[in-house]
């Protein structure tokens, strides 16, 4: 392990990964891995996740290859210095800002989207200019296997590297000194990476998650949207690997009066979408693996949440398969409640008034993203100005994260830092302040200023910019 990482910053030192044509033709070499293991990657998704090649391509295959085709087309333009105003006090001067690679860079990813949330980041790190060691999730062996073999085969092996393991590579390679953490997972183990890394006052990005809400204020409408609005829940909620992932909606908060339509148009959404009982489910993935199976199946044993289920609430073990589940205010006080659910299970809270939601949504740590099907500009102005979370969606779900020119990421107990598009090539570069000057005119006064006339004037040059000129030409001394 060690003797990889001198590897890796033996290589960033000599310069190679600077240059824009190593950039480029690593993230073509990538897009060339992508388009030829698409069946691979479809196999490994499935024998890890249960995942269709449907729900493969649309949050993992497309993902990748849109992102690289994007950063491809943007790169030159990404890495090339930003010309900075300079106040006229500095006359003549000229100052720029310049990004540079921050050096050599960990990528931990997370078993839910195991090549998206593998490759996403690598494809800013690359386009930064950095050297990599990418440290996959051991919960998802056929995609991890598969990076650790195929990556090697396509990218320049000195620069990028693929490290296999459980928890102890993990913890050990967070012993190391890095220029670069970047982490998605979970809040526990945000904070054990984020507690190494400070240790070596490392930066880090932390994409973690927390309980994104779906705000539903759009049934009283038209039949026709409330129908548009209970597919896009549905699809937010099962539709990204069967809610195992940290942008799914949680709960969803709705007025008391409308619960039944809601529940209603979910039902039959569920039915068409995936079918009418555990037997008979499609287009769903499973539950990554035994442990996290139980732990869904704990939230369900409690008697006061058995109570509230709905629909659904059907386990296969065997299969690891848990029915779409939709319960009716469960307790508040209830751990399916009070942590992320990370799973097939939808409660739904119910409100007198639906603007309640924001007190509501703000007892709570702040969420990853907060959905709201609203079209009321007065009331998605309160939603705005009066909740934080990493990213609000207004009428859909899920469709923020495919979105290039968004950032994506959490803010507070959801994470920080950001990436996605020039948001990744940010992340993994450093905006080096750049400031040229000559040495003329350097006009040397003529008299004794007296101090407090110079003070007047130099008081003057940082209130009023075009000052600096007459300081200059009086030649009084900034210092």
């Amino acid at each position: 392990m060690e003797k990889s990482i001198a590897e890796l910053r033996e290589t960033f030192k000599t310069g190679g990964t600077k240059s824009i044509s190593w950039r480029k033709s690593q993230l073509k070499a990538l897009l060339q891995l992508i388009n030829q293991n698409e069946d691979s990657i479809f196999k490994a998704l499935d024998q890890d996740l249960g995942k269709g090649p449907v729900e493969s391509y649309r949050d993992e295959v497309g993902v990748l290859k849109k992102s690289v085709t994007y950063t491809l087309s943007c790169l030159e333009k990404w890495v090339a210095p930003k010309k900075a105003e300079v106040p006229l006090l500095f006359f003549p001067a000229k100052a720029e800002v310049m990004p540079q690679p921050l050096g050599v860079v960990l990528i931990f990813s997370s078993w839910n989207f195991p090549f998206t949330l593998a490759l996403d980041p690598l494809i800013g790190a690359i386009s930064a200019g950095n050297t990599v060691l990418l440290k996959p999730s051991d919960l998802a062996p056929a995609c991890m296997s598969f990076l650790v073999e195929t990556i090697p085969k396509y990218l320049d092996n000195k620069a990028v590297k693929v490290l296999a393991g459980g928890a102890d590579i993990g913890e050990r390679l967070l012993r190391l000194k890095w220029d670069k953490i970047f982490f998605t997972g979970s809040p526990r183990v945000g904070r054990l990476v984020m507690a190494a890394a400070a240790k070596h006052l490392t930066p880090v990005t932390l994409e973690l998650g927390g309980k994104s809400p779906a705000i539903v204020d759009t049934l009283s409408t038209t039949p026709s949207k409330a129908k548009v609005t209970a597919k896009r829940i549905v699809g937010g909620k099962w539709g990204p690997c069967t809610g195992q992932a940290c942008i799914a909606i949680d709960y969803v908060l709705v007025e008391e009066k409308l619960a039944s339509t809601l529940i209603e148009l979910l039902k039959k959404t569920i039915k068409r979408f995936y079918g009418e009982n555990i037997k008979s489910l499609k287009n769903i993935s499973r539950i990554v693996n035994k442990h996290q199976f139980q732990r869904l199946v704990n939230l369900l044993k409690d008697p006061t949440v058995a109570d509230s289920i709905v629909y659904g609430g059907s386990v296969d073990e065997e299969k690891l398969v848990i029915e779409p589940t939709i319960l009716l205010d469960p307790p508040l006080d209830s751990e399916i409640m009070s942590e992320e659910i990370f799973g097939p299970l939808l409660p739904i809270i119910t409100l007198k008034n639906v603007e309640e939601s924001i007190d509501f949504i703000n007892s709570k740590s702040n969420p990853l993203v907060i959905y709201a099907f609203t079209e009321d500009e007065t009331f998605k102005k309160r939603i705005l100005s009066e909740t934080s979370s990493g990213t609000v969606t207004f009428n859909d779900s899920m469709v923020q994260f495919l979105c290039d020119s968004l950032p994506f990421g959490g803010v507070g107990q959801s994470g920080f830092g950001r990436y996605h598009g020039k948001y990744s090539f940010d992340t993994f570069s450093h905006e080096k302040s750049i400031l040229h000057r000559g040495f003329y005119p350097e006009i040397e006064p003529r008299y004794p200023p007296w101090t407090h006339f110079k003070l007047l004037f130099i008081k003057l040059a940082y209130q009023f910019d075009y000052f600096g000129l007459i300081l200059l030409l009086l030649g009084f001394k900034r210092s």
